[in-house]
């Protein structure tokens, strides 16, 4: 059976798990550890994507993510090639490190956000890897010592999660430990399954006449998942009609020159003149979402970096929505 793609917009929700290659542990010691999470500060700040949760285990760890500038694929497939190239020259080892699918799952942000921040710092307790709450409290290698003000990860958006708690930050630190406290021994396997079965009367029953959307890449309830589905078909289908009618870059940088009415060839241009950094920035954004094609491709076509063109496809968005430009291919 092929695989289904991944869902994402900006905004979303991700809890992200990826496990070592036949369950083997991906971090042999601090250096690895620390290397890891100096390539998930670097990447969560240059692509602007907020984390509110992680943790580092030995064969495995947990991202709760929201997209920002760059789909969620992107920052993944930069971190996890970044850290097994590194690691296997450190450990003088060969072959691949992770499992070659992690899961990821989109998450109703209002109903599971605590529930996810709970359960996966929980993690190094319920493995084993800290005896108790207060030693969790200082553990450097997930996001809750930040929450708790021990350690100051700037990366991590904590101020977001402890303001559901309270507005005062110790107050907040008070009521989130609380609230941390109460889920210790809780098995809560319904947050990484996914989406199959929603309903008001819980996970194992469902309604009789209940018809509920279900998809394991998706939780939340039958509504939201209906939605996120609807969506992705919809950006889909437009992909898709676009490839069939010949709809390609070339098209691409055409429709973007007559909207903004430049010279032909803006798009392609050399230079850092004003006209040639608007039309490449729109091309960047629409060629992002509405072809699907990869920021690292678009880079290496116009031999820039990811950052640069990431950092194009934020000024694109900008200026389309600043001014109500219609998306691509209309005109073809």
């Amino acid at each position: 059976m092929p695989r289904r793609a991944r869902i994402d917009a900006p905004g979303a929700l991700h809890h992200i798990m990826v496990r070592g290659m036949e369950r083997r542990d991906i971090y042999l010691e601090d250096e690895d550890r620390l290397d890891f999470m100096k390539r998930l500060s670097g990447l969560l700040t240059e692509t602007r994507t907020e984390c509110f949760a992680w943790a580092l285990m030995s064969n495995h760890f947990h991202l709760l993510l929201q997209t920002g500038d760059v789909p969620v694929a992107t920052v993944m497939r930069r971190l996890l090639t970044g850290y097994a190239v590194r690691f296997n020259h450190r450990h003088k080892r060969h072959g691949a490190l992770f499992q070659n699918r992690y899961k990821s799952i989109l998450c109703q942000q209002e109903t599971y956000l605590l529930e996810l921040v709970r359960y996966i710092h929980l993690n190094p307790l319920h493995a084993g890897l800290v005896m108790d709450l207060k030693e969790l409290d200082a553990f450097a290698f997930s996001g809750h010592a930040a929450l708790m003000g021990k350690i100051p990860y700037t990366w991590q958006n904590t101020a977001f999660v402890l303001g559901h708690f309270s507005q005062s930050p110790k107050r907040a630190r008070k009521l989130y430990r609380a609230y941390v406290e109460q889920g210790i021994g809780r098995e809560r396997p319904d947050l990484i399954g996914g989406g199959l079965r929603r309903s008001l009367k819980g996970w194992s029953e469902t309604p009789t006449g209940d018809r509920v959307k279900g998809d394991e890449r998706i939780l939340g309830d039958s509504d939201f998942v209906q939605k996120v589905l609807a969506t992705a078909d919809e950006r889909l289908e437009r992909r898709i009609n676009l490839r069939m009618r010949g709809y390609d870059i070339n098209h691409l940088a055409r429709d973007v020159e007559k909207v903004l009415a430049v010279q032909e060839g803006t798009v392609f241009a050399r230079g850092r003149f004003a006209d040639v950094v608007q039309a490449r920035s729109l091309f960047y954004y629409w060629a992002v979402k509405e072809l699907g094609m990869k920021v690292v491709d678009l880079a290496r076509k116009f031999d820039q970096t990811p950052s640069a063109v990431s950092i194009a496809v934020r000024r694109g968005e900008c200026l389309a929505k600043a001014r109500g430009y219609a998306p691509p291919g209309y005109s073809y």
